[in-house]
């Protein structure tokens, strides 16, 4: 998992139903998965306040928090209020990692992107927990219901999610874990589901002097 790319936010699932450490059933499971899946493809917009940790190692990074904006198709962007300066944009084709300490831009496909925060474009397109995910487990938490899954398939760059559920069937809480046993750690605050967005939100110009490098070989000069 690439340190300068963390972030997948991709599926959810909710239930008051297990306690803890017990398995839901599969009445229960699916109630939980129809719920979650009912919530995001339904919005066309979304707006949701984040809280973003990252260790690897026995090393933890820092906090960074800010302001989510998601736009059906693909299109997000990332405002962090800390640090202060850093942005990450998809258009709905292309991303755009930009940092204001160092005036540098990295830029990738969306479809290229290794960035875990790219696959969140997946909360405003057609939710599908069950191709996403695979050996679902469920377990009490506070204020919802954990859910956890195995990555689909090995060619995707982390290995398991968790996401903590609230009644509402909103996630309130993330965890990614990569294939090198990093842990990406997101709480997530004040969800508005089909706020008025602009599309100048997803629109990204290049600072002047800026140093831009293609985060993934995708076959341009």
């Amino acid at each position: 998992m690439r340190q300068s790319g963390l972030m997948w936010l991709v599926c959810v699932a909710i239930g008051l139903l297990a306690a803890e450490g017990v398995f839901a059933g599969p009445t229960e499971l699916q109630t939980l998965i129809r719920g979650v899946e009912h919530r995001y493809n339904a919005a066309r917009t979304l707006s949701v306040s984040f809280t973003e940790t990252y260790r690897i190692a026995g090393h933890e990074r820092s906090p960074e928090s800010g302001r989510l904006v998601l736009r059906k198709p693909g299109r997000m962007r990332w405002t962090y209020a800390q640090p202060e300066g850093k942005l990450f944009i998809s258009d709905g084709k292309e991303v755009y990692l930009y940092t204001s300490q160092d005036n540098r831009v990295e830029k990738s496909t969306l479809k290229a992107s290794d960035d875990l925060r790219a696959p969140m474009a997946f909360l405003l397109g057609k939710l599908d927990l069950k191709k996403e995910f695979r050996e679902f487990e469920t377990h009490g938490g506070t204020g919802g219901t954990w859910l956890e899954g195995k990555a689909a398939n090995d060619r995707l760059p982390y290995e398991r999610v968790a996401m903590l559920i609230a009644p509402d069937y909103s996630i309130r809480e993330l965890k990614i874990t990569g294939r090198d046993e990093s842990v990406l750690d997101f709480t997530f605050s004040d969800e508005t589901v089909n706020p008025k967005v602009s599309d100048d939100l997803f629109a990204f110009a290049i600072p002047d002097g800026a140093e831009v490098v293609n985060a993934v070989n995708t076959g341009e000069n």
